[in-house]
């Protein structure tokens, strides 16, 4: 069973976007590139997102 945790190997501030890559099996750089896209898209919503998802995730 695949669970989502942060990565605890690839990580560049929490791990949340390197434990997404791995859950969906694609690369981290590409995670990070859509985060920083939501990010900037939506004014900083996606920043509150992401320190939300670092809290609520469990480590690896």
């Amino acid at each position: 069973m695949k669970r989502l945790l942060r990565s605890t190997v690839d990580r560049k501030v929490c791990g949340v976007c390197g434990g997404v890559a791995e859950y969906f099996n694609v690369d981290p750089t590409l995670i990070r590139l859509g985060w920083v896209l939501l990010t900037v898209c939506s004014f900083g919503t996606g920043l509150l997102a992401y320190f939300i998802a670092a809290v609520i995730m469990p480590d690896a």
